[in-house]
């Protein structure tokens, strides 16, 4: 009875998905790997500065990040003959095994006085190698599970889950780092991909024949599946996801010098300390949970507009920066650009899940995955030279303008290409958020 009142509570968007026994089991496992990876995002430099060399720290410090996060890309492209045709659980399931052995290994070579810094970076390098893949595997299994106008509110729940992640995972992952080595919070991390891959494991594929032996998209030939460039060449015969992941790579691009700017500016030009940086960064994810949770809430509404005006509206957030607001000021401007941008993820999802063949689906996400993982290290290394010359209000003045001048221009092709008399029919024939309305079964960031 408990739980049939708890259900009434909320959203009715939400409450098929509670009774969904496959996604309700692992929805909790899911949310509990996100916090191991936002815990990670603390554990994983604090370990590194422990163990580096002396006057080597900034060295092992960018490796170990980098380690954790980019191989992920070279995997997508590298084993794609190999992993396009396994089912979506079990590519999440092998990610997580993997994960889970690799980033145990980390506490007991601590434990055991054996983690030289190059064998650490080797480990995070080895757990991230099929991240992509997992990734996409999480999301195709959403799609596989679920019915099309369920998928929202799902992936919805997904990003409001690794958007919380960046909330808590760090603030959980300092006070217990005063308790136990950071080693032992990746060992947690670990932990909680075992159980991930448990859970996994037992999903069953009940469509799995059916991905196999549907129809391969046209012009894109069965032969070509085993290329690691199978996935970016379906995106090039749908123009449509093709601008998605466009938009989101510059959006991503652009967000990059924002990164480098806000702890400067805090210190710089706010005079103040690591305690008013950590309230922004909280205050960003706290909005970016509740506008997550809101748009899966949501049933009908016009996909590319509010798209859009998601990429126009976090620029906007910014520009109070770079004209000598003060703090309160700016933490409100975070906080609205969190609540403005929290919706992005599950709209991207949702639209490749509806748009993508399911016998592509992983492949497509996978590239999808690799691409973006570009996005964020160019543009914070663009950040450095920005900042010797900009200053911190001024790059997060010109990022800002920049991310709208980048939503007006996705507007004008927008509107270019549904002018075009020829245009080509959508996948399916359908003309749901393609056309600007009908159902959004239609992404730290995009």
């Amino acid at each position: 009875m408990t739980s049939v009142r708890t259900t009434r509570l909320l959203p009715r968007a939400y409450r098929p998905l509670l009774a969904h026994s496959g996604f309700k089991r692992l929805l909790p496992a899911l949310a509990a790997s996100d916090l191991g990876d936002g815990m990670s995002v603390v554990a994983v430099a604090w370990l590194a500065i422990e163990i580096a060399p002396p006057g080597r720290s900034g060295l092992l410090l960018g490796a170990a990040l980098a380690a954790y996060g980019l191989p992920g890309a070279l995997g997508a492209l590298l084993f794609g003959r190999w992993l396009r045709r396994l089912p979506p659980a079990r590519l999440l399931a092998a990610d997580s095994r993997i994960r889970a052995v690799l980033l145990g290994c980390v506490p007991l070579a601590w434990a055991t006085g054996v983690l030289h810094p190059v064998l650490y970076v080797v480990l995070l390098a080895g757990s991230s190698v099929l991240h992509a893949w997992g990734n996409a595997g999480r999301y195709s299994l959403v799609a596989q599970m679920l019915p099309a106008q369920q998928r929202l509110a799902a992936n919805a729940l997904l990003s409001s889950s690794v958007s919380a992640s960046i909330v808590i995972g760090p603030a959980l992952a300092g006070f217990l780092a005063m308790v136990v080595s950071p080693a032992w919070l990746i060992g947690l991390d670990a932990l909680s991909f075992a159980v991930l891959a448990v859970l996994v494991g037992r999903v069953r594929d009940a469509d799995a024949e059916a991905e196999a032996e549907a129809a391969e998209p046209e012009g894109v030939p069965r032969t070509g599946a085993d290329r690691p460039s199978a996935g970016l060449q379906l995106l090039r015969k749908q123009p449509e996801l093709l601008g998605v992941l466009a938009l989101t790579w510059f959006f991503n691009f652009l967000y990059g010098p924002a990164e480098v700017a806000l702890p400067l500016h805090v210190t710089d030009v706010l005079h103040a300390g690591a305690g008013l940086l950590g309230l922004y960064w909280a205050l960003f994810g706290a909005g970016a949970v509740l506008g997550g949770l809101a748009v899966g809430a949501l049933r009908r509404f016009p996909l590319w507009p509010v798209t859009l005006g998601i990429v126009a509206g976090w620029g906007l957030a910014l520009v109070p920066f770079g004209l000598g607001a003060s703090a309160p000021v700016t933490l409100a401007c975070f906080t609205l650009g969190g609540l403005i941008y929290g919706p992005f993820t599950a709209l991207s999802y949702t639209l490749f899940q509806e748009r993508t063949p399911a016998a592509w689906l992983t492949t497509v996400l996978a590239a999808r995955s690799a691409a973006l993982l570009t996005a964020g290290p160019v543009g914070t290394a663009l950040g450095g030279p920005l900042m010797a010359l900009m200053g911190p209000r001024g790059v997060l003045a010109a990022s800002g303008i920049a991310t709208v001048a980048l939503a007006a221009v996705g507007a004008a092709v927008r509107i270019g290409s549904t002018r075009r008399p020829a245009s080509r029919p959508e996948p399916g024939g359908g003309s749901g958020p393609a056309n600007g309305s009908g159902p959004c079964g239609a992404a730290a960031r995009p």
